[in-house]
């Protein structure tokens, strides 16, 4: 009787030692799952949380991108603190495995919130300058610091006092607390990454610094409205370089003002500047916006074309001509056809 009561008290010692080792591991697993184990080597990961996104599809999506351990125990830590109702939708970046408290708190107060720009083709730096202030919390002094970083002016081998340009159009993520400085230099780097090998070689063919080939690529970017005109635009301009005469490019003028204006009026044209091409033939000291690919690309391979002069239709198009009278003649045609047009919208229907 003795031996048997030894023996059970014996089996419920073990049985209670083994749950406690147990429970502690679970509870020690769980504190480490929640405490994170997060280092600065780990590759971070992208979360998209949608609008309206539910706590749980949003502890599903971090659980599947590794953040956390678990989805199941990131809910019920949410529920503890009282958090899973306020969530802020978008684009986060988290470190793998990382820290329950930090992953809830940037979702509900849009600290991990990733910041998108989005530079189209053709912006200058009085466009982008306060879309990085606007997106990124960022001061415009800062911008223009970045903007004109000498490191980056002699790499790049820019003889401008800016890298006007030279910020890539693209679309842009950047973590929460990106600087100015950082958000250009992606961009340059990404000029750096787009620029081809043989666009090098055709540049040394056509004896241009890339500087020359930016310059009107950004001009080619400012006329162009339909993609294929873009080699038409840039063999009149590089044809009236060859015959010295002045490109007359209106966005340049544009570039010149203090103001920017829509349409360029007569007035606009004695600008003094360096970069009004009504003034002053041949390029303008450098790009007057920032183009892509296909406006470089359209600068290095003009079309075989004798064309002079061209004029815009009303659609955006352009109407292309050697000599001047032709193009007198297709400004008077495409006036003409405007009028038409805008006197039968006057005109009342029968």
């Amino acid at each position: 009787m003795m031996a048997r009561r030894s023996g059970s008290r014996s089996r419920w010692r073990t049985i209670s030692m083994v749950g406690a080792v147990v429970v502690c591991a679970s509870a020690f697993a769980l504190w480490r799952e929640v405490r994170g184990s997060a280092s600065a080597t780990d590759t971070p990961a992208r979360v998209v949380v949608p609008r309206g996104a539910s706590m749980r599809a949003a502890a599903d999506s971090l659980a599947a991108h590794n953040v956390v351990g678990s989805s199941r125990f990131f809910r019920w830590f949410a529920a503890l603190t009282g958090s899973e109702r306020a969530i802020k939708p978008g684009t986060y970046q988290f470190a793998e495995r990382s820290a329950y408290g930090q992953v809830l708190d940037a979702l509900v107060t849009g600290r991990g919130l990733m910041r998108t720009v989005v530079i189209p083709e053709g912006f200058d730096l009085r466009d982008i300058t306060p879309l990085l202030v606007k997106t990124l919390g960022v001061s415009e002094d800062s911008v223009r610091a970045a903007a004109t970083d000498t490191a980056w002016l002699h790499k790049l081998d820019i003889p401008t006092p800016t890298l006007e340009g030279y910020l890539f159009p693209a679309t842009y993520t950047f973590p929460d607390g990106t600087t100015a400085r950082e958000a250009v230099t992606a961009m340059l780097e990404q000029f750096e990454a787009q620029w081809k090998p043989e666009w090098t070689e055709r540049a040394r063919a056509m004896n241009l610094s890339r500087h020359d080939v930016m310059a009107m690529a950004s001009i080619v970017e400012k006329e162009a409205r339909k993609a294929e005109e873009r080699p038409l635009i840039s063999a009149v301009y590089w044809n009236r370089v060859k015959k010295g005469m002045r490109l007359q490019a209106d966005p340049t003028v544009q570039y010149a003002l203090p103001q920017h204006v829509e349409r360029v009026l007569f007035r606009d044209l004695e600008v003094d500047s360096k970069y009004n091409t009504y003034r002053y033939a041949g390029l303008p000291p450098g790009p007057i916006a920032s183009p892509g690919a296909a406006s470089i690309a359209a600068a290095l391979a003009p079309a075989d074309v004798p064309y002079l002069y061209f004029v815009a239709r009303a659609d955006g198009s352009h109407e292309f001509r050697t000599t001047f009278d032709e193009h007198t003649r297709a400004i008077a045609q495409i006036r003409a056809a405007r009028r038409a047009a805008e006197q039968s919208k006057r005109s009342p229907s029968p």
